[in-house]
């Protein structure tokens, strides 16, 4: 070890500004959630396969935070229709209770990665997103009903 070298005062060091921090850790959290951090994705994702046999088995409220003109081509049989851009005004919709596990679904999973983060800020820590969204759901052939209802505007 070197004993000679300088020693940095803290003083020294070049201040991070709060936003440029915010922005940092933004930006690590969106790199975990796309893949690139596997640890951090894995616990908050679930795979397609597994979403589906737990929703159909009733262990889970699968959401679906597509907008409406999205659910008009089709959503998994049973799914709760929350159009992100509403979730603000229907949060109360989601179940709180830590014992039922709530799975996000979107198109691909941007939207419900995204939606995820917003809601474990507010304590939700028993929700999770589907990887490949129903794009992939789509894409297998898997079975899609029309909407009910209207799922809002």
């Amino acid at each position: 070890m070197r004993t000679d070298s300088p020693i940095v005062e803290p003083s020294s060091l070049r201040r991070v500004s709060r936003r440029r921090l915010a922005w940092l850790v933004l930006a690590t959290a969106a790199l975990g959630v796309a893949g690139c951090g596997e640890a951090g994705a894995s616990a908050d994702a679930v795979s397609l396969d597994f979403a589906r046999a737990e929703h159909e088995s009733g262990r889970a409220v699968l959401i679906d935070i597509r907008e409406p003109d999205e659910h008009a081509t089709g959503v998994a049989a049973g799914a709760r229709l929350l159009p992100m851009r509403q979730l603000g005004r229907r949060l109360a919709e989601i179940p709180a209770d830590p014992a039922q596990p709530v799975l996000l679904i979107c198109n691909t999973q941007n939207r419900s990665s995204a939606t995820l983060r917003a809601l474990r800020e507010r304590g939700y820590g028993h929700v999770r997103y589907v990887q490949g969204g129903m794009s992939e759901w789509a894409r297998r052939g898997w079975p899609m009903v029309r909407p009910a209802g209207r799922s809002g505007d």
